[in-house]
């Protein structure tokens, strides 16, 4: 399959595909999916044992999904409000993985030089822009942590949108172009004795049963393995009983043609920090390499029976919907778009990511980002990796409270459809009654109410 039509590709020269799965093989541990959540758990794997067998199995090509195709943050952002992640763990388990997600930031950037990877990381923070009265209060209420509030004046020193009452700022973001990142860990992996096989697609995961360990069926070969590890993210329903496991929501991005040093003298970036708004249709983006604006945002429908096909990938409602956005909040910017792209993301029914690990069967998982996926897939990997080579042991990882807590189901269809999509249709009403009567009114209020 051709690589996704997505500006991180096209910066690419030419992409030889892997060798597909030859035939049977026996491991200690296979890895279904090539994205970042895969790719991380094999190489955590590898650092903390080099003896062990390790094989990633591919169904395209590596970074053919989200880990090829998104924002580029590298951030200590969480699915899910601080005082929700109370509500369920306690203050104490808050707190410590709110300081651990901070910290993972620079972490990552050291873990890219220990495995030599150029993804264009710079650590330039994050802005959140409030570009309404609504905004500027719900910010400065929302303050925690590192995050400190800037007046529309101090803005100067970093970054400016129009119509930019103030922001929050917070240290802990960085942006990297997301396909090398992946791509090099793929060769990271097979420097420390992996082996990645692409263009090998799994049928089906069976767990271990009796005498006989976990394994997955492909069409050129059956692997078998002490451990599965499913690292599919938003194409998890796609394999065969994960229907109602995660939902695939649908992202879109789009690329501006390189800009001139006189818009970037206007409006800043200097030092690449990602930035958005506090809308509450998410919006994200950044200022790439070479200097385009790579910039996305939710808005595309969920699809019926979490249905997953590359003609989603594509809505031109979304990408004009974008377009205009771009132009308000840069309305000097005066470049043709080259690139429109999208892809799914994995939304559990909690919106709680899950690191999960089943001895007795051989089984392991983890994913349920919603989109904050690259620091997340990350610290799951190691999470997971921790799990597999010291059972029992509790680990900074494994404390997190996320890692092998409770997984619940998507309701059946059609509630799915209409609950998620209902979710959309709020966000998109509730930005629109902000601006009408520039306070906060019932679609917020209902809004809150489905996502917590």
């Amino acid at each position: 399959m051709q690589p996704p039509d997505s500006y991180w590709w096209s910066t690419l020269d030419v992409v030889n595909a892997r060798e597909s799965l030859p035939g049977d093989l026996d491991v200690d541990v296979v890895v279904v999916g090539g994205g970042f959540t895969g790719l991380w758990t094999a190489y955590e794997l590898l650092r903390r044992d080099p003896r062990l067998r390790v094989v990633v199995l591919e169904k395209n090509l590596v970074g053919f999904g989200a880990s090829g195709r998104n924002g580029g943050w590298v951030s200590s952002l969480f699915p899910l409000d601080d005082d929700v992640v109370r509500r369920r763990h306690g203050d104490e388990a808050m707190t410590y993985q709110r300081s651990y997600l901070e910290e993972s930031v620079a972490n990552y950037g050291r873990a890219l030089d220990e495995a030599s990877i150029d993804g264009d990381f710079v650590q330039g923070g994050t802005i959140t822009f409030a570009r309404s009265a609504v905004q500027e209060n719900r910010l400065r209420n929302s303050l925690s942590g590192d995050g400190r509030w800037l007046t529309a004046g101090e803005l100067d020193g970093y970054a400016k949108v129009a119509g930019a009452r103030g922001a929050v700022f917070s240290p802990h973001c960085a942006r990297i172009h997301p396909l090398k990142v992946v791509r090099g860990l793929a060769e990271a992996v097979e420097r420390r004795g992996g082996v990645v096989h692409e263009n090998t697609a799994v049928m089906r995961i069976e767990p271990a049963r009796g005498h006989q360990r976990a394994g997955v069926l492909t069409a050129s070969g059956t692997v078998r393995a002490d451990f599965v590890v499913r690292a599919t993210e938003g194409f998890t329903p796609t394999l065969p009983g994960s229907r109602r496991d995660l939902a695939p929501i649908y992202s879109l991005m789009v690329a501006t043609a390189p800009l001139p040093a006189a818009f970037w003298d206007e409006y800043g970036f200097a030092t690449m920090p990602t930035f958005a708004d506090d809308r509450n249709l998410i919006i994200y983006g950044q200022r790439t390499a070479d200097h385009r604006l790579a910039f996305g945002g939710r808005g595309a429908p969920y699809h019926f029976g979490s249905s997953v096909e590359p003609s989603f990938d594509h809505n031109p409602a979304v990408f004009g919907a974008l377009e205009r956005t771009l132009h308000e909040l840069f309305p000097r910017l005066d470049a043709p778009l080259t690139h429109r792209w999208g892809g799914a993301l994995g939304m559990p029914r909690n919106r709680e990511p899950s690191v999960l690990v089943d001895y007795q069967r051989g089984l392991a998982s983890a994913g349920g980002y919603t989109g904050d996926g690259l620091t997340l897939s990350r610290v799951c990997a190691e999470a997971l990796a921790d799990l597999i080579t010291q059972p029992g042991v509790h680990t900074d990882t494994t404390r997190l409270p996320f890692v092998q807590g409770r997984v619940r189901p998507w309701e059946l269809e059609p509630a799915r459809w209409l609950g998620i999509n209902a979710g959309l249709a709020l966000a998109n009403y509730a930005d629109h009654f902000e601006g009408r009567h520039q306070r906060e009114g019932w679609p917020n209020r209902a809004l809150s109410r489905l996502l917590n």
